[in-house]
């Protein structure tokens, strides 16, 4: 059997996606600012997937940028806001459980002299929000929290922070990194008081080199890719016809009947970690995120936990896919302050609806069957 547990990493392509992608590709490929029919054609799909989008979720088609995937969108939210909003201040606030994509930016814009203050969280990965509050003051600009955590699928209480950094100062840009909610949590970002707003396409059966930035109307977003002024001038460059228009069939197709698909997740990753913490010295170290189990296997390092999941057909994660061919230590992990022995043998297990509870009881076997084995090679060396 296979077991494909790390869909926090990447999805399968939906079929009907891939076949959209694959049309646009071979029949429909004008280049979308040609003058002829076929630039025509193109154009008008990138005009319909951007309506579509805004009405899933509740927003204006012109508040829609189409970009690279869910780094791009962090970047150009970090870096184009905090140039564009200079003068109003200098501050930046972020975590210190942010994925990469927004932690280097901050430190990119540390270096460029802006103010950088990362906010702790506790052992369940959730913000001090008061911290965040005390530091919020009349030189901040940016304010970026991410929805989900990627490693342990902590939840942060976005709506509260919200309404509570507008409060102490209603000029603070809110940018949210959805990137692991979009398709698990119903997200209406401008109702919701959240200035930028990134999503990646991959995470929810789209193609990959996708994604979508966000930005509420009038908030000043300087462009940090320069051309040919596509997109109204915000992100220069030739569309990606098939891959903005697969994105959002994705998206349409994850959002219907969501409620049952998360339900589905939940009861995977409950099971899961219902089975895998009745062995001796097996930990959750999970949030509240319905796809999301990050566990701790107590006496094997997690690479090779990994290793020998994979030669058993399940495929799992020991972080961040970003980051996890790194031999780095999970910032995450750190700060919601497990020890050394811990951050070495924890793995993440992500689902999608596509997984099945037979799956779930393999991969629950494997870990049984490789444990004791793995642990006693452990304890010869």
């Amino acid at each position: 059997m296979e077991a494909y547990f790390d869909n926090s990493a990447t999805t399968p392509v939906y079929p009907e996606v891939r076949d959209l992608v694959v049309k646009l590709m071979e029949e429909d490929y004008g280049n979308p600012s040609s003058l002829h029919l076929k630039g025509v054609k193109a154009a008008g799909y990138i005009k319909d997937a951007r309506e579509r989008l805004a009405r899933l979720m509740k927003v204006q088609p012109k508040e829609i940028v189409f970009t690279s995937g869910g780094t791009e969108s962090n970047n150009m939210a970090l870096i184009g806001g905090a140039l564009a909003n200079r003068r109003a201040g200098n501050k930046i606030i972020t975590t210190s459980v942010e994925h990469a994509s927004v932690g280097s930016t901050v430190d990119f814009l540390k270096d460029m002299g802006f103010e950088v203050v990362r906010i702790g969280v506790d052992s369940r990965g959730l913000i001090d929000e008061q911290q965040l509050i005390d530091a919020v003051d009349d030189d901040t600009i940016i304010v970026s929290v991410m929805y989900v955590n990627n490693e342990i699928g902590a939840v942060m209480p976005i709506q509260d922070l919200v309404k509570r950094v507008k409060e102490k100062n209603p000029s603070v840009l809110i940018h949210v990194d959805a990137i692991q909610a979009f398709g698990k949590y119903t997200i209406y970002p401008g109702r919701m008081g959240i200035d930028m707003m990134s999503i990646s396409s991959h995470k929810f059966h789209g193609p990959k080199g996708v994604g979508a930035l966000y930005i509420r109307d009038r908030v000043k977003v300087k462009p940090i890719i320069y051309g040919g002024g596509q997109q109204s001038g915000m992100r220069s460059g030739t569309e990606n016809v098939p891959g903005i228009a697969g994105m959002v069939l994705a998206a349409e197709m994850t959002y219907n009947d969501l409620d049952a698909k998360v339900e589905h997740m939940r009861q995977l990753k409950e099971h899961l970690i219902g089975e895998l913490t009745q062995i001796e010295d097996v930990y959750s170290n999970s949030g509240d995120a319905p796809h999301i189990a990050s566990i701790t296997f107590k006496g094997v390092r997690s690479e090779v936990m990994l290793h020998a999941l994979e030669e058993r057909g399940v495929y799992v994660s020991s972080g961040s896919a970003c980051s996890s061919n790194k031999h780095s230590v999970s910032s995450t992990l750190k700060s919601i302050g497990l020890p050394q022995e811990k951050l070495e043998s924890t793995l993440r297990f992500s689902f999608s609806p596509e997984n099945t509870m037979d799956q779930v009881d393999y991969a629950v076997d494997c870990c049984k069957e490789l444990l004791p084995v793995l642990r006693r090679y452990r304890r010869k060396k």
